[in-house]
């Protein structure tokens, strides 16, 4: 039985570019995930963020079109989902991007949410946060 993984922005970052502090960590990571044939998921808003804040555009669309395109799941949120993370986000003042994570990771089944952010809102879902 294979587990549904969500990796959050910042790890998929980590992943494609490998100036940053946590690509090895992060390339490491994946191919395990991989190895033990779990289902690699990513929210499909995560496309457009990681084209921004990525420096190499090119190397970025090349990751998605040949990687995520392929291997991934794309999951999308929906209105009911952006609606009550924005619920969540204003009672709780919250991070909106964290909780839409978590809620379409949730709600689409995912087992898992791998972060490397130590402030992740965590949303009944298992957490696993990669801070070093």
């Amino acid at each position: 039985m294979t587990n549904s993984v969500f990796l959050d922005t910042n790890i998929v970052a980590d992943i494609i570019d490998s100036s940053r502090k946590k690509h090895s960590s992060s390339v490491k990571m994946l191919e395990q995930l991989i190895e033990k044939q779990n289902e690699i998921c990513i929210s499909e808003d995560m496309i457009t963020t990681l084209y921004y804040i990525l420096d190499d555009k090119e190397n970025a669309l090349s990751f998605i079109r040949e990687l995520v395109l392929v291997d991934w799941t794309v999951l999308t949120f929906g209105t009911d989902t952006i609606k009550e993370a924005t619920d969540i986000a204003l009672r709780e003042k919250k991070d909106l991007e964290d909780i839409l994570q978590c809620l379409c990771a949730q709600k689409s089944g995912c087992t898992t949410v791998i972060t490397n952010d130590k402030k992740f809102y965590d949303y009944g879902i298992d957490t696993v946060k990669t801070i070093s």
